[in-house]
């Protein structure tokens, strides 16, 4: 976070960036209170909840493949926020993270209803959850190829995935729901140890596994579904930082606090590379994590199937 408050088109040093933070004026106030400092809180931030949002997931559907974005949060926002351009909901910009947000958990309680059948089967889970996603990304293609052109470029903006312009009008938000599901995170890195056993086992030992399964869902989806709407759809982030996590800890369970400073990390450190690797242009850090994320995906099904053999 410090390299990235420095680094850019405008070298900062890091004593200027600290007198600064703290509330000295001089030459570089605008470029690191305004401009640098409110987009890596935001990164950071989102980093964090999507990190969160993957391990919880991924413990549910006891897959490292499964994520957020796999069971349809991040096409659930993007189609409530394309239908509500479409249809003259949404006049206000400020008003896109919370359609959102409400997007994202419409299409994972979807999901959930839709997979329901006497009880929570982790495969079933993530299969509909797949089904839903294609299902929504057409709704979004079809706004894309019969719409004016000026609403498509702003929600082909948004569905990259960007920390430009983001500020502390996003954090703000994010951070107090990251602070209300604090006492959810405590109840969930203990429910997760049990649920690391066999259903059965852990039934046998007295614990409800489908309640259990459906309140750490609804957290995940919370947690992920609000940063999709501070920052838009960014993938890959929250499938590969659990499991980094998990890599560096050397734990047997995913560690949630572990992998939301692993996918805090992740996003800031991408957030800087987009910004500063073909100046003057910026990449969409979103693009960026899906070109780093595909070979990492493609890399762990490969390891699946030779530990499979």
């Amino acid at each position: 976070m410090v390299t990235s408050a420095c680094v850019g088109q405008t070298f900062v040093s890091p004593v200027e960036v600290w007198r600064t933070v703290r509330g000295g004026t001089g030459p570089y106030e605008l470029i690191v209170n305004e401009l640098r400092v409110p987009r890596i809180a935001v990164g950071a931030l989102v980093g964090a909840a999507l990190g969160v949002a993957g391990a919880l997931v991924q413990s549910v559907t006891r897959n490292p493949l499964a994520s957020p974005d796999v069971i349809g949060v991040g096409h659930g926002a993007a189609a409530a926020t394309v239908l509500a351009l479409a249809t003259g909901v949404v006049t206000s910009p400020g008003a896109l993270p919370v359609v959102s947000v409400a997007g994202g958990l419409a299409a994972a309680g979807l999901v959930y209803v839709l997979a329901w059948r006497g009880g929570m089967q982790p495969s079933r889970f993530v299969l509909t959850g797949v089904g839903i996603g294609v299902a929504l990304s057409a709704v979004v293609q079809l706004y894309l190829t019969d719409s004016e052109l000026e609403a498509a470029e702003q929600v082909k903006l948004w569905l990259t995935g960007s920390l430009n312009g983001r500020g502390w009008e996003q954090a703000g938000p994010l951070a107090v729901v990251m602070v209300l599901c604090l006492p959810g995170l405590v109840w969930a890195s203990r429910a997760l140890r049990p649920l690391g056993l066999d259903p059965d086992t852990a039934a046998g030992l007295g614990v409800r596994v489908d309640r259990v399964r459906l309140g750490l869902t609804v957290l995940g989806v919370v947690l992920a579904a609000t940063a999709t709407g501070a920052a838009g759809p960014i993938g890959f982030v929250a499938l590969t930082a659990p499991q980094l996590a998990r890599r560096l800890t050397r734990t047997p369970q995913l560690p949630l606090f572990n992998a939301a400073l692993t996918g805090a990390l992740i996003l800031v450190t991408a957030d800087l590379a987009a910004r500063t690797l073909l100046p003057p242009l910026e990449i969409p850090v979103g693009a960026l994590t899906s070109l780093v994320g595909g070979p990492y995906l493609l890399w762990l099904l490969g390891r699946r199937k030779e530990t499979a053999r």
